[in-house]
């Protein structure tokens, strides 16, 4: 018997997949690499989304996707780790409902895998090809996934909340009064 197996080595493929692309989705936000617009760009695009202010949420959004991802990569803090990702991505998730489900159609469907990915690896931790592993996974605790999942839940919905309300207010603003006074 190996002391690593087939559940290992899966688990190391998909955070290291996950945490790339997470760290290159990030990265284009923070500081416009692989073709982003990095801070000022996604500022603006974030305040035309409803993300207010939009350079903070921005930067939130750039750092959870970034540290996040690298944190799973390495499979360091994988509960804390994972909810970021899926905070970030549920976020992004609402900026596309509107636009259906597939992704090719603008949809959520890339946002929400990615969100879920982070979630379950959250859940099922990184597995013994981590760095959790090495250090006695003093920072990956079964208490922690219920925290740290709670807590950026809890965190997103406001934040998306928040979103939802600019948008209708932002809406509401812009239609004309059915009467004259």
């Amino acid at each position: 018997m190996t002391a690593y197996d087939r559940r290992d080595l899966g688990l190391l493929l998909l955070r290291l997949g996950t945490g790339g692309v997470l760290i290159a989705h990030g990265t284009q936000k923070l500081f416009g690499w692989f073709g982003g617009h990095g801070l000022e760009g996604t500022g603006q695009f974030m305040e035309s989304v409803g993300y207010a202010p939009g350079k903070a949420s921005a930067a939130a959004s750039g750092l959870a996707e970034t540290g996040g991802g690298a944190l799973l990569a390495l499979g360091l803090a994988t509960p804390a780790a994972g909810a970021a990702a899926a905070g970030a991505m549920a976020g992004a998730s609402a900026v596309h409902v509107p636009n259906g489900f597939f992704a090719q159609s603008g949809g959520y469907e890339y946002a929400a895998s990615l969100a879920l990915t982070g979630t379950s690896l959250a859940v099922t931790g990184p597995g013994r090809l981590s760095l959790d592993h090495v250090l006695g996974h003093t920072v990956n605790r079964n208490w922690m996934v219920p925290v740290a999942l709670g807590v950026t839940a809890a965190a997103t919905s406001v934040i998306v909340g928040l979103r939802n309300k600019r948008l209708r207010q932002r809406k509401e603003g812009e239609q004309e009064p059915l009467f004259e006074e």
